[in-house]
């Protein structure tokens, strides 16, 4: 079989490409409902295009280049700019809100992940991807609708003509929100600081939050969504609702496709013929946290 023949076909990633830009486009559709506009266009269109074109810039030099070190930074300074560009249309108590909440989870998210790969050299997600111009394409498109999912509810209220003030909705949004914050902003730096420990090479984390969930920062990034959908609510309207599904996307994202799934096989695979881990396995939730009980 020739290297050529190995090659996996570019029309899967080409559907694939094709499958997220129509989804985004109907979120967009249902986002742009009686929202402001500009020159006759819904500004809300206008930021979910921006989230896409931006990833496909990047998404040139890093093939040429043959590297993913800027995707994740990238994924970020999306999420800043579209709510940046929302910012503009109101200004209103509930837009700096949505729009600070948002930039500092990416910020914070961002500078955490391209630090981890600066330091590991690389992603080994992208190993066998990033040959292929389609398929890395994709990865890159679908990190546009990801920004564009995860931060719908918070540009469609951004661009809403209708702007309630904060009310009890903000005030319990934001507790959410810092709460969901506060766990994955712990949860990650207990497993950086586990992993800088000489001692703990090759070893799982099983303390601290870790011992209360297997996956406790992909909790506090679901409940932190769930903060941002709260907060946007009472701006919404018409089919704008539907920008609602934000945190039910996030949740599917992560417990479905490329989160938890993922990280499970891989630790199955590394641990699963240790008793110790399969003892951690069956005594600890695997997102929802609980407190923490003797291990068989």
């Amino acid at each position: 079989m020739t290297e050529t023949d190995k090659r996996p076909p570019a029309s899967k990633s080409i559907i694939g490409i094709a499958v997220a830009v129509s989804i985004a486009a109907g979120m967009a559709v249902a986002g742009s409902y009686k929202g402001h506009e500009l020159a006759g266009i819904p500004i809300f269109a206008l930021i979910a295009a921006l989230a896409f074109v931006i990833q496909w810039l990047v998404f040139i030099p890093a093939y040429i280049s043959q590297s993913e070190r800027y995707y994740d930074f990238t994924g970020s300074v999306t999420y800043v700019t579209v709510v940046a560009c929302a910012m503009t249309v109101n200004n209103d108590s509930r837009s700096q809100l949505l729009a600070a909440l948002v930039a500092i989870w990416a910020l914070r998210l961002g500078s955490f992940l391209f630090l981890r790969i600066r330091d590991a050299g690389s992603d080994r997600r992208f190993d066998r991807i990033k040959p292929f111009f389609f398929r890395f394409m994709m990865t890159w498109t679908l990190q546009g609708l990801w920004v564009l999912m995860t931060a719908a509810a918070a540009l469609a209220a951004m661009t809403s003509t209708q702007t309630p003030k904060l009310g009890i909705f903000g005030i319990l949004g934001l507790a959410v929100w810092v709460t969901g914050f506060a766990i994955e902003v712990t949860a990650d730096r207990q497993k950086r600081d586990f992993r800088r420990d000489p001692d703990n090479t090759d070893r799982f984390i099983q303390q601290g939050l870790w011992a209360w969930s297997r996956h406790p920062n992909y909790f506090g990034e679901i409940l932190l969504w769930c903060g941002i959908a709260i907060i946007a609510f009472p701006a919404l309207q018409g089919w704008q609702y539907a920008t609602l599904v934000s945190p039910v996307f996030v949740y599917l994202l992560l417990t479905k496709i490329s989160g938890i799934p993922m990280l499970d096989a891989h630790a199955v695979k590394k641990w699963g013929h240790e008793e110790e881990y399969q003892a951690y396995r069956k005594a600890t939730p695997v997102l929802f946290p609980r407190p923490p009980k003797a291990r068989a």
